[in-house]
C-alpha cells in the first residue's frame, strides 16, 4: 500500500496512490493514528501538489556511515555501532520542493537513502521485534552542508538546515529492506548506485539501537545511510533519487534570496 499526503490548494490530506503511481483515492484523517476509510473522492497525482508524506512530530534520526563503500570515499572507518544524529522537522519539504541553500555554506552534498517511518510508540525494543513498529518507508535526501559538518565537528548544523531533509514521493507500507536499489542522479546523471544489502546495520538493528536511546513516537523518521558516491550539488541543479518499489523523490536546488 502506497499513501501519499497532498494537497489540491487547499488543507492537506491523505490518500492511496495506485500501483502505476498515477491515481490517488482520498482516505479521511491520518493514517498513522486512524483506521484507513476512503472518502469516495479520487483524483490522479499530476493533478495535486504531494507534500512530505509525514511531518515527524517529534524526530528525525539520522545514521551515518551506514555504507562501508561511502565510510572509505569520505576518508572514515566504519563505526563499531550505529552513528546517530538528529534532524530537526523543520528541515523536512517534500516532492518537488525546493532545497534552499543558504549563505552559510559553500559546499551541498546530496546523499540518497532509504528512510523507515515508525508507526508504534516504543523503547527498549530488540531487532526481532522491530518489524511490529515499522509504517513504511519512503525515500530521504539528506542534504548536508559539507563545511559545516567539518568546522562544527557535530552535524545538528550541517544536516539540519531548513529545506535540507526532502522526503517522498509517499509511504510504501509492503517493502522488504534487505535488498533494494538505491540509485540518485544528478541532473540526470547516475552519481550513486548503491543497494540497502550493503548496509552495515540493518533496519531492524538500526531500529532497536535508536530505541534503547530514544522513546520513538509514530511519525518519527529513521534515515538509515547513504551509498557510495555522494558529491556536490549547487544551486540550478536537480537531484533525483530512485528506490525499487517506492518512487522517485526529485528537488530543486535554489540559492536563497
Amino acid at each position: 500500500m502506497r499513501i501519499a499526503r497532498y494537497t489540491t490548494g487547499e488543507e492537506p490530506v491523505y490518500g492511496l496512490v495506485d500501483g502505476a503511481g498515477e491515481k490517488i483515492a482520498e482516505v479521511t484523517g491520518d493514517p498513522l493514528y486512524q483506521r484507513i476509510e476512503l472518502t469516495g473522492k479520487t483524483t490522479t497525482v499530476d493533478e495535486v501538489r504531494l507534500l512530505a508524506p509525514v511531518i515527524p512530530r517529534s524526530k528525525v534520526i539520522g545514521i551515518g556511515r551506514n555504507y562501508a563503500d561511502h565510510a572509505a570515499e569520505m576518508g572514515n572507518e566504519v563505526p563499531d555501532e550505529p552513528l546517530m544524529f538528529l534532524i530537526p522537522n523543520t528541515a523536512v519539504v517534500g516532492p518537488g520542493d525546493p532545497v534552499i541553500i543558504p549563505p552559510i555554506t559553500s559546499e551541498v552534498s546530496y546523499e540518497g537513502e532509504l528512510a523507515v517511518i515508525i508507526g508504534r510508540i516504543c523503547k527498549d525494543i530488540e531487532p526481532e521485534e522491530a518489524k511490529k513498529v515499522i509504517f513504511g518507508y519512503t525515500i530521504a535526501n539528506d542534504v548536508t552542508a559539507r563545511d559545516l559538518q567539518r568546522g562544527d565537528g557535530q552535524w545538528a548544523r550541517a544536516k539540519g538546515i531548513d529545506t535540507f531533509c526532502p522526503l517522498g514521493p509517499w509511504i510504501e507500507t509492503d517493502l522488504d529492506p534487505a535488498d533494494v536499489a538505491i540509485v540518485t542522479r544528478r541532473d540526470g546523471e547516475v552519481v550513486q548506485d548503491g543497494h540497502s544489502s550493503d548496509m552495515v546495520h540493518g533496519v531492524a538493528a538500526l531500529i532497536s539501537y535508536a530505541s534503547k536511546a530514544f522513546t520513538l513516537l509514530p511519525g518519527d523518521v529513521i534515515l538509515t545511510g547513504t551509498p557510495a558516491g555522494v558529491g556536490p550539488v549547487e544551486a540550478g541543479q536537480r537531484v533525483e533519487i530512485d528506490i525499487d518499489a517506492i518512487g522517485t523523490l526529485s528537488n530543486p536546488f535554489v540559492a536563497a534570496e
